[in-house]
């Protein structure tokens, strides 16, 4: 056994151990376990907040995208900071809502506001449809992380099991507060590493970043500009409005936002976060150098980018220090995932089919359905073949649909409906499954459209499709509603 190994072992139990540690002190009901007791102050929050933002996308998908795509991989810097700005504004507006009326999980919210379980069971529907494709992300991560650090002892997809036993334990033991105190290490850790090989490896094998830069650019001329074609300006624009706006309606983020003691600790969180996000360049810096010193890699193999160059560069045992800080980056918002998930059909689909469950049974079925999840993701983990970066991409485009219903919650004379909020939510994630299963974009339905145009993200679009059809089913079931109303005035009178 290699010393990278034992490195990355040690971190997988202490990871567990803190998991479990978590629980000590507190009754697991509920309202403890999904949201923990929603007393957590701006520093958890914080934590919490930057475990959902920087997780194996962060560190494998930035530098792959940085490595194969040049320019259209700082679409990932932009829509960060995008996202939480926005949640600075909506964040604290669903918490007052969530305390006002006690709500576990991102479905409850829905359904209380349009006073409709039947929107909450879809929601927690689609949630799943985009939380799924997101966990199997942690957990391709977590594999090709493991397996490259540990210099093949241990193959991706026994890694990914391996991380979804470790999730799954501490998950149903401890909820949110293993999350939690798992999140306080990888921050700490994912922090120094990240800005340790962003500055030192431009530098060992350039002389500094400013030298990359120059290097690459004689390489590959023209790869820190946005082609004509494909990934162009418009789908940049396109795909961080989808990032940021997908950002802001993850079901665990809802969790955590439940979580925290005061509207105020969220705002203190989302003060910091876009300056943390910056983190992001320093990986890039990392991909941009593996291009001259890994050349070759393609497809998914670019995942492995930051990887193979750390692998060339440093000693067994420090590789196992970065292949801990990825293992976490892994595991923290793979927790999240797992329980928000399992909440959300416990509570919005398992209580709904039978609402004579207590809450006792609700929460036992929230448990049992971890280890149900966990295998699911595993299955798509080991049998799939996705880059990190598309995988995220599909599950932003799923998530991105229950924007408009969002919004418009907030309204103070809210004119949407259920009617229309479950037919837009319904067409908007339609499109998007149509064009993921048929391998699809909006330029390849639509050929005769001007480039700009075709290289939309299909995400906006659907979005697009989302709102128009809301608003008109809205004003239609309004429509008849009022036409009802009149007749049966008539018919009395």
């Amino acid at each position: 056994m290699n010393s990278a190994l034992i490195v990355i072992l040690l971190f997988l139990l202490l990871s567990i151990f803190l998991g479990i540690k978590a629980k000590k002190g507190k009754q697991m009901d509920l309202d403890e376990w999904a949201v923990g007791g929603r007393g957590f102050g701006a520093f958890l929050i914080f934590i919490l907040l930057a475990g959902e933002m920087n997780t194996t996308f962060t560190f494998l998908g930035g530098s792959g995208w940085s490595y194969d795509k040049g320019a259209p991989a700082a679409y990932m810097i932009v829509y960060l900071p995008l996202s939480v700005i926005m949640m600075y504004w909506i964040a604290p507006a669903i918490w007052k809502y969530a305390q006002s009326k006690q709500l576990v999980s991102q479905p409850d919210f829905f359904a209380s506001k349009y006073n409709s379980p039947f929107l909450g069971v879809l929601v927690a529907i689609i949630g799943v449809i985009a939380m799924v494709p997101y966990l199997v992300l942690q957990l391709k991560g977590l594999g090709i992380i493991v397996s490259a650090a540990s210099y093949g002892a241990i193959s991706p997809s026994l890694a990914g099991i391996i991380g979804a036993a470790a999730l799954t334990i501490y998950v149903m033991v401890s909820g949110i507060h293993g999350s939690a105190w798992t999140a306080v290490l990888k921050d700490f850790m994912i922090f120094f590493i990240v800005l340790f090989l962003g500055i030192y490896l431009p530098l060992h094998y350039y002389g500094g970043i400013q030298p990359m830069f120059e290097s690459v650019e004689k390489m590959k001329p023209g790869f820190f500009h946005l082609p004509d074609k494909g990934l162009s300006l418009s789908w940049f624009i396109s795909a961080t409005l989808l990032s940021a706006i997908g950002g802001m309606v993850w079901p665990h983020l809802f969790n955590a936002i439940y979580s925290s003691e005061s509207s105020r600790a969220i705002r203190k969180n989302t003060i910091m976060q876009p300056i943390y996000s910056l983190m992001l360049l320093f990986v890039f810096f990392v991909g941009f150098t593996a291009i001259g010193q890994v050349p070759g890699l393609t497809g998914p193999d670019t995942d492995f980018a930051l990887l193979k160059l750390s692998i060339k560069t440093f000693d067994p045992w420090f590789v196992g220090l970065i292949g801990a800080a990825g293992l976490l980056t892994a595991l923290v918002p793979g927790s999240m995932l797992l329980m928000a998930t399992s909440t959300s059909i416990s509570l919005n689909v398992y209580k709904v089919i039978v609402p004579s469950a207590t809450g006792q049974q609700v929460t036992k079925v929230a448990k049992c359905l971890v280890p149900v999840i966990a295998l699911v993701a595993t299955y798509f983990t080991v049998n799939g073949g996705s880059t990190i970066v598309t995988l995220l991409l599909l599950g932003y485009g799923f998530i991105a649909q229950l924007l408009p219903a969002l919004l418009f919650s907030f309204l103070k004379n809210n004119f949407v409906n259920k009617y229309g909020a479950v037919a837009g939510m319904i067409a908007g994630v339609a499109a998007v499954m149509y064009t993921t299963f048929n391998n699809s974009s909006f330029g390849t339905l639509f050929p005769s459209l001007p480039q700009f145009v075709k290289d939309l993200d299909i995400g906006i679009v659907a979005l697009v499709l989302n709102t128009v059809v809301t608003v008109i089913v809205s004003v239609a079931a309004q429509g008849l509603k009022a036409k009802e109303a009149v007749k049966g005035k008539e018919s009395l009178s």
